[in-house]
């Protein structure tokens, strides 16, 4: 009996995995359809109210397939949507956009695509700073006081605990569902540079995109005379800007880590790691103290830079 379940358990997870890329593939669809909407009814408006209006969409449909998901049992991977969205953008351009693009444009925004998916493949297996931590080590980095702790996190170096992967991670920044593993030590290099690929290969795309749509005059068109074509290349512009924007600033936040050598998790919860509290005395008089944050790590910009490159 335990054998058949030993054989059955790869086959169960292949079905599960098989599962969620459909419900992936299902979201990515009924959100670029979505999308693609609003230039269909709102062609008279602004690009600022039509990307307004797409975040709104974008918020109300990802809530709406959630709960629907949530009804029926289905669970979706975010990476797969990850990859289902980069593969639409792709095919949108190359059905639709690529006879308006000169030739260096189409041969950089392929290569980027490119680099894009062979980027997410990597970081997708690859470890980020998985730590073996013995029972002994983990119950002093959990329940020890104080000061203990603040020994510890420094022998262990910056070795923190992820709850989503159940593993602690050396330099743990944040765990990232869409590319399903945490941000540590290992693989934080290649998360900026998948975020940078990112913005740039979105960025290609809307200037693709712009370029396309000023040769065939969509964006003057009238209802009647729009075609659905025309709505997929600005639903995906829309798209692509709405990523432009949140990545954008995602981007500047780990630039500001990077130069002052601090980790999310350690930003958001420093209260929880004693070497980043600082104790003030209060005003004469008083014996109560105050902590303040204090970050041991930061070495001066130019420094904290070489670290993050070595």
């Amino acid at each position: 009996m335990a054998e058949i379940d030993d054989q059955r358990t790869p086959r169960e997870a292949r079905s599960s995995s098989i599962g969620r890329c459909i419900a992936s593939c299902v979201s990515v669809f009924l959100t670029q359809f979505a999308l693609a909407l609003i230039p269909r009814f709102f062609y008279a408006s602004p690009l600022l109210i039509q990307l307004a209006l797409s975040a709104l969409v974008l918020v109300a449909v990802v809530g709406v397939a959630g709960r629907c998901r949530r009804a029926l049992g289905v669970y979706a991977s975010a990476p797969a949507f990850v990859v289902l969205s980069i593969v639409y953008i792709w095919v949108v351009y190359v059905t639709i956009v690529r006879e308006a693009v000169p030739l260096l444009m189409d041969v950089l925004f392929h290569g980027e695509v490119a680099m894009l998916i062979i980027g997410l493949c990597s970081i997708f297996k690859r470890d980020p700073g998985r730590v073996t931590l013995g029972p002994s080590s983990s119950s002093e980095l959990c329940d020890a006081s104080v000061s203990e702790v603040s020994e510890t996190s420094s022998l262990m170096g910056r070795v923190r605990y992820c709850r989503s992967c159940e593993a602690y991670i050396k330099g743990f920044d944040h765990h990232c569902p869409a590319f399903g593993n945490c941000i540590g030590q290992n693989n934080y290099f290649l998360f900026m540079a998948l975020l940078a690929g990112f913005l740039i290969t979105e960025s290609s795309f809307v200037a693709c995109s712009s370029k396309f749509a000023s040769k065939s005059s969509i964006l003057y068109q009238t209802r009647l005379e729009s075609n659905m074509a025309g709505d997929l290349v600005i639903g995906g512009l829309l798209f692509s800007l709405l990523q432009l924007l949140w990545q954008g600033i995602f981007f500047m936040w780990h630039i500001y880590c990077i130069c002052f050598n601090i980790r999310t998790d350690e930003w958001i919860n420093w209260q929880k790691y004693p070497e980043f509290q600082h104790q003030v005395k209060s005003e004469q008089g008083q014996s109560s103290t105050n902590l303040t944050f204090w970050n041991p790590y930061d070495k001066g910009i130019l420094r904290n830079i070489r670290e993050f490159l070595s």
